[in-house]
């Protein structure tokens, strides 16, 4: 299934540790997918499986894990889809109804959801990046795998009845979907941030 060793390691062995350009070649081109542009095939059971465990080997302080995932069957992803369509006709909004097209698009999704231990020693904007953190990795993994993703948010994010379809508890944040499939075609290039607007040195 993959080019590498995928035993899980031993708590406490050490790990290999090796420069790879080709990991640094796809940094350097990485792009989100537009969610319309993904299609069949997603990802196999046994890739999923593996970028879900690729997703989580993130900078955790505390190794507390205050964040999960939650995977949706393509039947499931429908039912939750007319759930949320449902919920946006009932209080006529046009605009929220639309924006389930892009959750219905691609063949997979994960959510990952914030879940902070409160109260911890580890401060709440911690836990909370390395619940981000997931999601950049399920974003890398993916292409890496030859799949697009996009991690997207919308209204249903933050939607308190839509939370509540979605399984979210009061104490959670959604801290992203990510949608998974093969694109249709090339991402293309976007505006990228100015390197000397946004990097200084101290002093």
């Amino acid at each position: 299934m993959t080019a590498f060793d995928t035993t899980p390691h031993e708590f406490g062995k050490p790990l290999p540790q090796k420069a790879s350009d080709e990991v640094l070649e796809a940094l350097f081109n990485r792009r989100s997918a537009p969610a319309p542009t993904l299609q069949q095939p997603g990802p196999s059971p046994e890739q999923m499986d593996l970028l879900i465990r690729l997703g989580l080997r993130v900078p955790d302080h505390g190794k507390i894990g205050p964040w999960r995932i939650v995977r949706f069957t393509p039947e499931a992803k429908t039912q939750v889809v007319e759930k949320l369509k449902a919920l946006a006709e009932s209080r006529g909004d046009k605009k929220d109804v639309g924006a389930l097209i892009k959750m219905s698009t691609p063949p997979d999704m994960l959510m990952v959801v914030s879940a902070p231990i409160q109260p911890h020693k580890i401060p709440l904007w911690e836990q909370q990046l390395s619940a981000a953190a997931v999601c950049q990795n399920l974003l890398i993994a993916a292409g890496a795998m030859g799949y697009g993703a996009n991690w997207i948010t919308d209204w249903y994010a933050y939607d308190a009845e839509a939370r509540t379809i979605l399984g979210v508890k009061e104490d959670e944040n959604v801290a992203g979907f990510i949608y998974l499939g093969t694109p249709t075609e090339p991402p293309l290039e976007r505006e990228r941030p100015d390197y000397d607007a946004r990097v200084s040195w101290w002093g």
